[in-house]
């Protein structure tokens, strides 16, 4: 059944089972591959997206509820990869293997929209959704404060790695 998607500014249509999660038909169907699968029941928050600017699990949200919705990407949330969190992403050095990264990411660019100089703790409840299997939580963090233009001080390898 064909489905008309506003992705990332652009429409498009897709002829998928209504049933199809919208994560298979980003990556699958319209080759967008920043977002992730990672357990497949909503979980990790490795395929988080945005649709109207809230985030949004695409493992669990079937593409016939997708449709009239405005969806962002990673690779929408920026053109040119210069968003403030994409820039504060690499200065805080948060990846180690990055799976997570594009799904933390999102996850944050949700919570600065709506609170853009949050506390720890709103960014710790914005975040519970997103599992790191590296760890580098404490990085998350600093990269939301600095993208947030929140000071913070930039902290050593040594404190980070005590910290994590």
């Amino acid at each position: 059944m064909p489905f008309t998607l506003n992705v990332n500014g652009k429409t498009t249509s897709v002829d998928v089972p209504a049933d199809m999660p919208l994560l298979w038909v980003l990556r699958d169907v319209m080759n967008l591959k920043g977002t992730k699968f990672g357990c497949g029941i909503a979980q990790c928050g490795a395929c988080t997206v945005h649709v109207n600017g809230t985030a949004t699990r695409a493992c669990i949200t079937p593409v016939s509820k997708a449709v009239g919705q405005k969806i962002t990407t990673i690779e929408g949330l920026s053109s040119d990869g210069r968003h403030p969190l994409q820039v504060a992403w690499q200065d805080v050095d948060v990846p180690q293997c990055g799976y997570c990264q594009a799904g933390q990411i999102m996850s944050a660019a949700a919570l600065l929209a709506s609170k853009p100089k949050p506390s720890d703790a709103e960014i710790n409840t914005a975040m519970v959704g997103n599992l790191c299997r590296c760890g580098t939580y404490v990085r998350i963090r600093e990269a939301i404060k600095r993208a947030a233009g929140i000071s913070t001080p930039r902290t050593t390898q040594t404190a980070r790695a005590a910290a994590e």
